[in-house]
């Protein structure tokens, strides 16, 4: 049998936890899948998974051949890479991480745009709202939205993520509007419980203020809260990237629009220079090219 393929088999089954899962992605049947990595461990000699009816687990010998095939596995990756370019086209595959919500605003959009000029390259797209380790699930490239990223990744900003607070026409009608940041406490509001959950921290020139906010409704995801806020759930603070074409549609409405909410950037993510493939850094300067230039941040929204 093709080790190369044994070693793909094993590491994608290492990842997901599920042979099921494994057989669904790489579109073979789960008693191939199962024959792999039977393989696997009949040429290494020992057992590299503890199976039970609900879960699959690395053993000792399973971790450290898990980290030595994913080596293997881009270093075939970046040869593959390396040899097709004679004709200047970029071949392999990218995989990359990102928020829910990037990826339903602006990232699905600008990759169909690099692919269109590099057709032999493919692309693994991982929407998660979770931190991964991009080295173990053999990440490329992690698009982050954060005031400070991972110290021990090397991070390139592609572009500021600024915020806002958002409500319904509706929920405004029925429940007023604020004037000034206290009258939040008083309001519904839907809050993102990965960023600031409890406490929301406004500003306005030199003044500044922290409410502490009694969300009913929280979520880890963007969008969630962002459907929750359209269906006149609350006030929502929400990045200007997912909100503005609501605002400009009046679906709706800025809430305290003279005040400010802390400000980041969203930063391409990679663990190292040195092993920079022609593929990845291609896309990483697109990338920083493609939200220089569309206009995903219109600042002409109704207020």
């Amino acid at each position: 049998m093709d080790r190369l393929t044994a070693m793909q088999v094993f590491v994608e089954v290492a990842t997901s936890g599920s042979f099921s899962a494994t057989a669904d992605k790489l579109d073979m049947s789960r008693a191939m899948v199962t024959r792999y990595v039977g393989e696997m461990e009949r040429w290494l000699a020992a057992r590299l998974l503890q199976r039970t009816t609900r879960s699959v687990t690395l053993t000792d010998a399973g971790e450290n051949c898990l980290r030595r095939c994913q080596q293997m596995l881009a270093l075939m990756e970046n040869v593959e890479e390396e040899t097709s370019d004679h004709e200047g086209e970029l071949r392999g595959q990218v995989r990359i991480t990102c928020s829910v919500s990037l990826c339903y605003a602006q990232l699905a959009a600008a990759i169909v745009d690099f692919l269109r000029l590099h057709p032999q390259l493919k692309i693994d797209l991982n929407a998660s709202e979770g931190a991964l380790n991009l080295v173990e699930a053999r990440i490329d490239l992690a698009i982050r939205i954060s005031a400070a990223p991972d110290p021990t990744l090397i991070g390139r900003i592609l572009a500021p993520c600024s915020s806002v607070l958002v409500a319904s026409p509706a929920y405004l009608a029925s429940h007023g509007i604020p004037q000034m940041p206290a009258d939040l406490t008083t309001h519904r509001c839907v809050s993102y419980a990965n960023f600031g959950k409890s406490i929301w921290k406004l500003s306005r020139g030199e003044e500044g203020a922290q409410v502490s906010i009694g969300g009913y409704f929280s979520a880890n995801e963007a969008t969630t809260l962002l459907q929750g806020c359209l269906a006149g759930g609350g006030i929502a603070l929400q990045p200007t990237f997912l909100a503005n074409p609501y605002l400009r549609d009046g679906r709706l409405q800025q809430v305290l629009p003279e005040w400010r909410l802390p400000e980041m950037s969203i930063y391409a993510l990679y663990p190292s220079r040195k092993h920079l493939s022609p593929a990845v850094r291609a896309l990483l300067d697109f990338l920083v090219e493609w939200f220089a230039v569309v206009p995903w941040q219109d600042a002409e929204a109704k207020t």
